[in-house]
């Protein structure tokens, strides 16, 4: 199962673990919960059952966990694949969980055709289109460590680690509006209302300058975790990608590269 399929069959439930720990999602909104979201894949060097959970440690090591929550929240156990009835689930919000304890658990369920599935939160700047205002705070993040075997080898497509990093509007910006040059959906190409007004807005030069700045710190902090990754473990290759840009990773780099 491609990594996109199996986030629609999860979105629900993270829509809701959102809406639980943040204000709920009220119109008007520029991008609804449905919205297209956008993933980070690494494959490693000598991956195997051997040595995947020593690696599954490091990588979850790495991981910039959010400031309110220095930990993470639950671990799935899943066998054969995504359609399957997990193996076993512990939910660690009562606790403090770190990469050791979660990958001490992960230990006991060695299979090759096993993922691993953490959930955790971190924080990255949200804009609020009904305030017009910035917030820092905490976003789902799922992290998932595939067995060579699991589900059909699709660690051999999807990556051996992989990240949800969460909407793709967080690191893009909404309606095409940074490095438009660069975005598959321009900034001029919606009549919808609720974009109207927001390019209205950001065509004040210091909103505009600001909305750009907050979305390159999201930037920043995703490329300073893949730098991490790379110095933790023996990297073979990585990839961003995400649902609604043509070539994710190009489109972070116009929005850096933008003065």
């Amino acid at each position: 199962m491609r990594p996109e399929t199996a986030a629609r069959v999860r979105r629900t439930s993270l829509c809701r673990q959102a809406a639980s720990r943040s204000t709920p999602l009220t119109a008007p909104r520029i991008i609804p919960c449905m919205a297209n979201r956008a993933y980070l894949r690494f494959w490693t060097r000598d991956f195997s059952s051997e040595t995947m959970i020593a690696q599954f440690v490091r990588f979850l090591a790495t991981t910039p966990l959010s400031e309110s929550r220095n930990s993470f929240d639950q671990l799935t156990v899943q066998a054969v694949d995504a359609t399957e009835t997990p193996v076993a689930e512990w939910d660690f919000r009562e606790g403090t969980f770190g990469a050791p304890e979660v990958a001490a658990i992960a230990a006991q369920h060695i299979n090759e055709d096993t993922a691993y599935m953490v959930e955790a939160q971190w924080d990255l700047w949200t804009f609020d289109s009904e305030t017009l205002k910035w917030k820092r705070g905490a976003h789902p993040l799922e992290l998932i460590c595939r067995g060579p075997l699991y589900d059909a080898r699709a660690g051999d497509a999807d990556g051996n680690f992989s990240a949800d990093l969460g909407f793709e509007h967080l690191f893009t910006g909404h309606a095409g509006l940074l490095a438009p040059g660069a975005a598959s959906n321009p900034f001029d190409s919606s009549d919808h209302p609720v974009e109207k007004t927001f390019r209205q807005w950001m065509s004040v030069e210091a909103n505009r300058r600001e909305y750009a700045a907050k979305t390159r710190e999201n930037i920043q902090k995703l490329f300073q975790w893949i730098e991490s990754v790379e110095r933790a473990l023996p990297i073979e290759r990585n990839e961003l990608s995400s649902e609604g840009e043509e070539n994710f990773e190009a489109r972070l780099d116009a929005i850096l590269g933008q003065r």
